[in-house]
Order: C-alpha cells, then structure tokens, then sequence
C-alpha cells in the first residue's frame, strides 16, 4: 500500500491516477471526503486526517509501504507553514518510522536550500521539511520541480487567460526571470517510478521541462499558441505588480502575493534535468505542447 499526502490537491490526484494505472494500490490521505470521489473510482482508498493531527497520520500510515508526500501551502500565516508542512512532515515522518515504510518519496520545490531559507514562510517550510526526509533513515527520493504546467491548475491557466483576453499581455518587471515549466503528468510519472525504483535512493532530483525559457519568451510562446501576437507585451514595474498583490493578499486565493512576487523574481526557476532523465528514462512534453494542452 502506498499513502499519498496532498492527494486532492493540484499535483496530488495526477500522482494517484499514475499510481493506479500502474496497477499499484494507494491510499490518499483527505481532510473531506467528498473531496477523494475522484480518487475512489479510480481504486484508491481514502483515508481521512491532516497533517496537523498527528494521530491520523499514525492511522494512514499503518500497513504502508511507502509514502508520497506532497503536502504544502502557498499562502497562509507562518504559524500554518510551521504546523503544516515543518511540523507535520516530521510527525509523518515518525509515523513512517514506526509503521516499517520502506520508502519516502517526497515533493521539494525550485530553488529550496539554505539561501533561500530567509526568503518566505515557504522556502523556509520547503527546506525545514526536506531536511526533516532526509534525516529520516528511511530509503527516500525527493523532488525538487520547477514551475509546474497543468490544464487545471498552476498559473499555466491564468497566464493563458491573460494573453487570450487582455488587450495587451502584461509581464512582470524586465521579464528577464528564467523558468522551466514541467507538465504535470510528466511530474506524476516521476513519483510514480520513484515508489519502485530502489537504486535511486538517497537521491536528490531537479525536475523540469525541456525547455528553460524567460518570462518574456514564454508570454511570446503563449501568445503564438494562441494566434494572439500582433498584442503588445508591457513590463509592468515590480513596485505596481508589489502593490497590486498587497490588495489581492486580502481575497481568500489571491492570484498572486508578494511572497510569490519575490519567489519569481528573486532567483531563475530552472533545473538541470539530465540525471533524473537519466535515471527514470521519462519522456518531457516540449514547452509549445504544454501550452496547447492547456489552451
């Protein structure tokens, strides 16, 4: 039995339904069970708890033999980040610990390590948590994924709203930021392979697309797509897209925040893929064709 965190999430159920096309059996940790429908008629059991009670994490756990952990929040309180994804992955984690999982995979981020640390409540929950699996003395693989592209979730949509709408597309500040989108099956499938991949131990793994583009060309690739091109591109100024997300930051999911804000803009999102290609042999849909999926 293999325990998904974060399986009703954006990435989580993409991780499942890769799972169980496998023909592997899952059990999806859930806060709402309404929420797990999907997720059960694809085969998987639900299991409800939250990372922040530790006693349902005990019970998810028991009979596992390896965990996925995909946990993790964009927005919230530092007291949320804390309780969430630092304390919580440590109380999975000795619950993994005592329950005999032979294999933790778990999901990093772009960009996380002790320079990053101090830059936002989340780096520095992505961090602590990471830490927290490798410390574990359990056989783990962590990933470290770039931006991460989907039809239904992510900022692919949002990005694809903007150039399709707007009379002009916007870019933030010189657009000179470097990302390196990643769809989200393609992500999935690594997890998947991971679960059974015993030689890949102890491994830490970059994951991104094949194509590492700046913001400015992917507004460009987008619109293309899109056969919107004869519309400007306008680099908004950092300090009006900064006090644009000081009021979104009051709306219950705001589009973006200043901690996104400096998240993009503070470091390039790019990885060096090669030896998770390596290792896994996964093919990476082109940057073009991610776009199409989703437009």
């Amino acid at each position: 039995m293999i325990l998904v965190t974060g399986a009703t999430g954006f990435i989580g159920p993409k991780v499942v339904h890769a799972l169980r096309t496998r023909e592997l059996p899952v059990r999806a940790l859930v806060r709402d069970r309404g929420k797990g429908r999907r997720l059960e008629a694809w085969g998987a059991e639900l299991a409800e708890g939250d990372m922040r009670r530790p006693e349902s994490l005990r019970a998810a756990v028991e009979g596992c033999e390896a965990v996925v952990h995909l946990v993790g929040i964009r927005t919230g309180r530092r007291e949320d980040f804390e309780s969430i994804m630092i304390r919580g992955t440590r109380e999975l984690v000795a619950a993994a610990q005592a329950a005999g999982v032979r294999r933790l995979v778990h999901m990093s981020a772009s960009g996380v390590g002790p320079a990053t640390r101090d830059l936002t409540p989340y780096y520095r929950a992505k961090l602590e948590a990471q830490r927290a699996v490798e410390a574990s003395g359990l056989p783990f693989v962590i990933f470290q994924p770039t931006f991460v592209f989907g039809r239904d979730g992510g900022v692919l949509p949002t990005f694809i709203r903007l150039a399709r709408w707007l009379p002009a597309t916007p870019v933030i500040g010189a657009g000179d930021v470097r990302v390196q989108p990643i769809w989200v099956e393609d992500l999935a499938a690594f997890f998947a392979e991971a679960v059974r991949r015993e030689d890949v131990s102890g491994t830490v793994f970059e994951v991104g697309g094949p194509d590492a583009v700046s913001l400015t060309e992917l507004f460009r690739r987008i619109r293309s797509v899109l056969g919107v091109r004869r519309r400007p591109l306008v680099h908004v100024p950092l300090a009006v897209v900064r006090a644009q997300a000081t009021l979104l930051e009051r709306l219950p999911n705001p589009m973006i925040t200043r901690d996104d804000l400096k998240m993009l803009t503070a470091l390039d999102h790019v990885a060096d893929v090669r030896p998770a290609v390596a290792a896994f042999g996964l093919p990476l849909v082109p940057l073009d064709e991610q776009i199409r999926r989703a437009a």
